[in-house]
């Protein structure tokens, strides 16, 4: 395990659409100011807007965590929601458990999921019905380009 060179804990509330991609704003800006090359900036921020965006349509709340090591970017994502009763089905492009009024604001394409795996080099999710959902990422330095 790498050391850490930098981590921040970026709290959300759920339905604040107002303020969303905030987060996923700041995590760019934290990642170029370290000096991080510019695909794995862009990698991360595509990661942590999905993130956000889960988090704002359909939790409570939740929190994103970024770890920098010498090594990779780390994007953790958890919430207290309803949870994914089936994570390989939620995995599919185009499925979407969105409501209408989430769908009006131009959100709920079903492509969060399927999107943050095809930004990653690696991806965790688990998920309870009821409690919520926890989403770990990584991106790998030295395979970003």
């Amino acid at each position: 395990m790498s050391e850490i060179r930098y981590e921040n804990f970026f709290p959300i509330e759920g339905g604040t659409f107002v303020n969303a991609g905030d987060v996923s704003s700041r995590i760019k800006s934290i990642l170029k100011n370290l000096g991080i090359g510019s695909e794995v900036v862009r990698r991360a921020a595509i990661i942590a807007y999905e993130s956000e965006i889960n988090i704002v349509s359909y939790a409570l709340r939740g929190n994103i965590r970024l770890s920098v090591t010498p090594d990779a970017v780390c994007i953790e994502a958890k919430d207290e929601g309803p949870g994914i009763p089936d994570i390989e089905l939620a995995m599919q492009e185009g499925f979407s458990t969105a409501t209408p009024m989430v769908r009006e604001m131009g959100f709920g394409a079903g492509m969060g999921l399927s999107n943050i795996k095809k930004f990653s080099d690696s991806l965790e999710i688990t998920s309870e019905v009821g409690q919520g959902t926890h989403v770990k990422t990584r991106i790998n330095m030295a395979e970003a380009g």
